[in-house]
Formats: structure tokens, sequence, C-alpha cells
């Protein structure tokens, strides 16, 4: 596994337009505005990234437009997320040949997956790519997640270097940088204070208000890159109250919302999620505001 992954990897939105076409030249432009703020990476396809919501075609599109976009100058570790394994690994295959850097590995499931069916499910994804593996685990909103046992068998396939968690219990994190013994490298979520996950030994985060807040993600990575801890938590402090306001709605509709604010016209989250509501709006412009993004 060669790539370094670390730093701020903002979870893309998938701007489609009303004959369902995704609209490359805006996403094009929010690529190379996030590159240019010195994000680390960027992830198409994460739950920002609507792509329970997308159809294949769309998701190609998606990645397709982020590694033509990036041109190289950021990883792009694109989500692939099914309820089989075999359309799993399809997608997988499919994005390292766009250009990906790395995977990003989303289990879906309808009916309950016992611990065999979802390590057998990450590791087919893993053996099928050369590219590195970030497991995804996110219990409010997976059916069958990752246990600790299945994250620690994982975390000795070669290629699946990194998990991206996205509960809300940073204790469970260090569990599990202490039963994989530096093979799993961390990352947070939006869910996580991302300036505590540094502290405990994170690499970073991938998260979806790292799009409309990239410049202050990034100096708040930079701050706890170089322990200047009492710095990172006075950045962290607004940033946080950025992330509870869009914890109140759907999460793409607040980063669409924000996004729409700054002058992007991605569109509205597809149906049938629900656009932000007008006190919405005006809560997500008060937010950006008061970090400065806006």
């Amino acid at each position: 596994m060669s790539a370094d992954f670390h730093g701020v990897f903002p979870y893309l939105v998938s701007p489609v337009r009303a004959n369902g076409e995704v609209d490359a030249p805006v996403l094009a432009r929010l690529c190379d505005d996030l590159i240019a703020a010195g994000v680390h990476g960027l992830t198409p396809l994460g739950s920002t990234g609507e792509f329970a919501y997308l159809s294949r075609e769309q998701r190609r599109r998606v990645v397709e437009v982020a590694v033509e976009a990036a041109r190289g100058r950021v990883p792009v570790v694109a989500g692939v997320a099914s309820t089989t394994t075999a359309d799993a690994v399809a997608q997988a295959r499919e994005y390292e040949r766009l250009g990906c850097a790395g995977i990003l590995a989303i289990l879906e499931a309808y009916f309950p997956v016992p611990d065999e069916g979802v390590y057998a499910y990450f590791k087919a994804i893993a053996d099928a790519v050369s590219v590195p593996v970030v497991l995804y685990t996110n219990p409010n909103f997976q059916r069958s997640d990752l246990s600790l046992p299945v994250i620690e068998r994982l975390s000795r396939i070669p290629n699946i270097g990194y998990l991206k968690d996205a509960s809300t219990n940073t204790g469970r994190l260090l569990t599990i940088l202490e039963r994989t013994e530096g093979r799993l490298r961390i990352f947070a979520a939006s869910a996580h204070i991302p300036a505590c996950v540094m502290l405990i030994g994170g690499v970073g985060w991938m998260a979806g208000p790292a799009c409309v807040a990239p410049r202050q993600s990034v100096e708040l990575y930079e701050l706890c890159r170089r322990g200047d801890w009492v710095r990172a938590m006075e950045r962290q402090r607004p940033l946080w109250a950025l992330n509870q306001a869009f914890a109140k709605y759907n999460l793409a509709a607040c980063i669409k919302g924000a996004l729409k604010l700054q002058g992007y016209d991605v569109g509205d989250p597809l149906a049938p999620q629900a656009p932000l509501p007008p006190e919405g709006v005006e809560e997500v412009r008060r937010a950006l505001k008061a970090v400065g993004a806006l």
C-alpha cells in the first residue's frame, strides 16, 4: 500500500440537474476550489454525496468528474456501496480504472448480515483492487455494522489501511487503534470532534462540512498536526457549532444549501429527500458567517 492518506477529505456533493445529468461544470469548479483551499483529498459518493439515491451511471459520472478535476493534485477516494458483494466489487474495479487513488468501502444491508458475511464483503472489495481501501463504519445508518473483531481481522489485509468512523464514540476509536496496533489509520467524521480524534492518533477527517469550510478545516488540521492544541480548540469550537447546525437537518440538504449560499448551483437533494427549509437556510447562513465561510 503506497498511498499515504491524511488530512482533510471533503465529502463531495453530487449536483444533479432536473434531467438527471450530473452537473459536471459545477462539480469540477467545486473540486478545483477545494484543492485551491488546501484540502488533502476528495471523497465523492460519501453520505453527503447521496450515493444511495444515485443510479450507477450517475455515480460513475460523479467519480469521473472528480478524478478529471483533481488532475492528480490530490488523491480521490471514491465511495463504494452495495447490498451485494458482486456489485460492490464491480464498482471498486471500475473506480480504480477511472483513476481513483483509493476506495471508501461501505456496506448497505436490507437484512442483517452476520460478522462472517461483513468480513467477506469488505475482503472481496480489497482483493478486487490494488489501491488502498478505507473501511467505513456508521452504526447510525448501517443495519449491519463493523464489529471490533471484524475490524481487527480486516486490518490484517495488506491494502486495508484506513478506517473512517461516523459514530459518536471516540472511545471506541481509541480501542480500534489499540487493537489494530498501527495497521489502521483513523479518519474522523462529522459526528466526531476532529481535534479530539487527532489528539488520540487520528490522521484527519472525511466529512461533508469540509466542503463549505475547507480553509478553516485545513487550518484546524495543521494546528493539530503541530500539536498546538490550545489554538486548535479555539478553531474547533466555531467549526463544531457549524456541525451542530448541520446535525438538525438532512446532511446533503445542509451542505447543498450552504454551497448555494456560497454561489455554487448544486441544486437540491434528490427526492424523496427534502431541501433545506427557510429556517434551516438562515441557520446555516449564520453558522457559515460565524466561521468566516460566507
